[in-house]
């Protein structure tokens, strides 16, 4: 990859980003991204504007999964009242595997760190995912920058 930077998590958005990959192996945990805005503020970017990125390969180090959450909803008639309430669900480590294979093609709400805790915010067809991770630090690799409005 042609681009990299280590620690730039805030020198992204990735609000709105596709999720193409999601992997855990070893010590480490990998999401291929399209459509990633990237800041002015990025030490790679040279232009003062937000670019995009598609391919991009976010990668934490020496990860740990502390959780995996598909997150709880409640359905209400048009009257207001509740149909239907599913609680929050904790995936356990041996359904991480299909739990990743079930967010290809989602949607990224957030991807924020606060010290070594990262936390992931996912929107899938009907509910959303809360991925929290330890990790020691995060490098994001891409190829090419894109204008912000060109195509996937």
């Amino acid at each position: 990859m042609k681009y990299k930077t280590i620690n730039e998590l805030n020198h992204f958005c990735f609000s709105e980003a596709h999720i193409a990959e999601v992997c855990a192996s070893g010590s480490s945990f990998t999401m291929l991204l399209d459509n990633v805005t990237i800041l002015p503020e990025n030490s790679r970017n040279r232009d003062i504007r937000q670019m995009r990125a598609n391919q991009l390969l976010l990668t934490i180090s020496e990860a740990n999964i502390v959780d995996f959450i598909e997150e709880g909803y409640k359905l209400y008639d048009a009257d207001g009242n509740l149909t239907h309430q599913e609680e929050d669900k904790k995936l356990a480590p041996d359904q991480y595997a299909q739990g990743f294979s079930d967010l290809t093609d989602c949607t990224v709400y957030s991807i924020e760190k606060t010290e070594n805790l990262y936390e992931i915010s996912i929107d899938t067809e009907d509910h959303t995912c809360l991925l929290r991770i330890i990790g020691k630090e995060d490098t994001a690799e891409w190829d090419r920058f894109l204008n912000l409005n060109s195509e996937f």
